[in-house]
């Protein structure tokens, strides 16, 4: 991908955020990007096929987090945090409403997206309760399955307006909260130590 295509996704991305993704165009985009329609159709053939490489970028940029760091050798607990802290600083702002959008507008770009999405935490998620377990920070009588897909389900929770709405709940606490409550269900005696000590100097929000 080359750079000026990643700036047109995230330009776009930035774009869906301020004026929701109904009121996304083709020409909406051009102007506010500051190109011209042979520029953007030079990477893309439709609206939803732009919708569509914004969501693959999405997903992209998710996984580059575990490529950015090395966590061969660090703590179960410590990679949760960072991974965490991450996914708040750079995912958080999607808010309730651009997920019902893009449901309704492109509900098979989205489903596939979705799906791709889940699948990866699903799979970093079983690999750091195994981690943890070998660690000796995490209780050793887990179901790591199970516990992977109450995860995955909490996740998925946190975007229901009719749980959360989202004028009472912030979804950046949300989070936070059902993060730290995860943790304290999987760790044992020792983990949960650990987990005191680096929550005191430990911030979600760089």
């Amino acid at each position: 991908m080359d750079d000026q295509f990643r700036r047109i996704l995230t330009g776009v991305r930035e774009l869906s955020l301020k004026l929701g993704v109904r009121n996304l165009t083709i020409d909406v985009i051009c102007k506010h990007l500051q190109i011209t329609k042979p520029e953007l159709e030079r990477y893309v053939s439709s609206e939803s096929d732009l919708v569509e490489k914004v969501l693959e970028f999405e997903r992209e940029s998710f996984k580059s987090i575990f490529d950015q760091h090395n966590f061969e050798e660090v703590n179960a607990i410590d990679i949760l945090m960072i991974v965490s802290r991450e996914m708040n600083d750079r995912f958080l702002d999607l808010t309730p409403s651009i997920t019902s959008d893009l449901k309704t507008l492109y509900p098979e770009i989205y489903q596939h997206h979705f799906e791709q999405r889940i699948e990866f935490i699903f799979g970093k998620i079983k690999i750091n309760i195994e981690k943890g377990i070998r660690q000796g920070i995490y209780r050793h009588d887990l179901s790591i399955e199970l516990l992977a897909r109450l995860y995955i389900s909490r996740l998925i929770d946190l975007h229901n307006p009719v749980f959360f709405p989202p004028d009472k709940f912030s979804f950046p606490v949300l989070f936070e909260v059902m993060f730290e409550n995860f943790i304290r269900g999987i760790a044992n005696d020792e983990g949960l130590k650990y987990f005191k000590k680096q929550r005191k100097s430990f911030q979600f929000n760089k």
